[in-house]
């Protein structure tokens, strides 16, 4: 029986860019002095520190920060078993949506040289060159609905696998992340193996507004304008669900296998929180959304143009 998980999802605090649309020509920003304040509301206010048992990010520089800042008392209490791994696990399947230049990483060796040096707490071994690339039509980062759902997706899955893992140890599930299918090595030996298997999981995710949407399949409250319906530094828990999947499919050997679907359902306290007794909006609603969504993607990023400032990058004026 895999252990009870709840995941706790969080959108970045206030960075540069979400100043003005002319700093969406800022490459990869980092927090402004208000979101480092933000960030130390979090920290004073989130009340399951001691809960947590896995650190994720996307590797841009503002979630990055967000998390180590937000999640500090967590993150010193996790390092002290890591023996020089990181702590707060980078991963590229939830980094932002769409490919301006604020939500374009930066090259993993920028990444190590920034972050690698502060105490190993961030483990960056699943950056790999490429992670940036949203622009070439076969990468798997450019924002199109379809690759957006599969990579929210891969994303779900690998979470389900971190889960599986030993609290206190990521390196098994970081060497397997990479692959959407790749199993997380256990950690666990022994009786206390076993017994830690059984342990309620929290995972904290620190990601991005409109990524956030994808991930948890739910368009409820998205501005189209805004591009999310978060705010900074909002968190909303959910429960990772794994179910399997009607169809069996076979893996690389041919042998027959049943894949597993994994959602994230909220959980009651959190929709109560933000939503008290107000209905989940119905499947067909949460479809219409996503067709506005898919047809603001195809106008902003169908042509392969990035819009940066309201403009193209050939000059052109255009609407955002």
């Amino acid at each position: 029986m895999p252990p009870k998980t709840i995941v706790h999802l969080v959108r970045h605090a206030q960075g540069h860019h979400n100043l003005c649309a002319a700093n969406h020509a800022l490459p990869d920003p980092s927090l402004t002095p208000l979101g480092e304040s933000q960030c130390s509301a979090l920290r004073d206010s989130f009340p399951y520190h001691d809960k947590i048992t896995h650190l994720v990010a996307s590797p841009m520089r503002r979630t990055l920060y967000t998390c180590l800042l937000s999640f500090q008392p967590a993150v010193e209490r996790l390092a002290k078993g890591k023996n020089g791994k990181g702590v707060v696990i980078a991963l590229p399947e939830v980094q932002e949506v769409s490919n301006l230049p604020c939500d374009v990483g930066s090259s993993p060796e920028k990444l190590h040289e920034e972050f690698d040096p502060a105490g190993a707490l961030v483990g960056l071994d699943l950056v790999k060159e490429g992670w940036q690339d949203k622009e070439s039509e076969a990468s798997p980062w450019r924002p199109d609905m379809e690759k957006l759902k599969k990579r929210a997706e891969r994303a779900r899955r690998w979470l389900f696998e971190l889960a599986q893992s030993y609290p206190s140890s990521s390196s098994g599930v970081a060497a397997g992340a990479a692959g959407a299918n790749a199993g997380a090595e256990s950690q666990a030996d022994g009786n206390n193996g076993e017994e830690q298997e059984q342990q309620e999981k929290h995972i904290v995710v620190v990601t991005h507004g409109g990524f956030l949407h994808f991930l948890t399949q739910d368009f409820d409250g998205m501005d189209l304008n805004k591009g999310t319906g978060w705010e900074n530094t909002e968190w909303r828990s959910y429960e990772l669900v794994a179910e399997a999947k009607r169809e069996e499919e076979e893996d690389r050997n041919g042998d027959r296998e049943v894949q597993v679907d994994v959602r994230l359902k909220e959980t009651e306290e959190s929709w109560a929180k933000r939503k008290g007794d107000a209905k989940p909006l119905t499947e067909t609603e949460q479809l219409e959304l996503m067709a506005a969504v898919d047809e603001r993607l195809r106008q902003e990023f169908g042509d392969g143009v990035r819009r940066v400032g309201g403009k193209r990058e050939g000059g052109e004026r255009v609407d955002v």
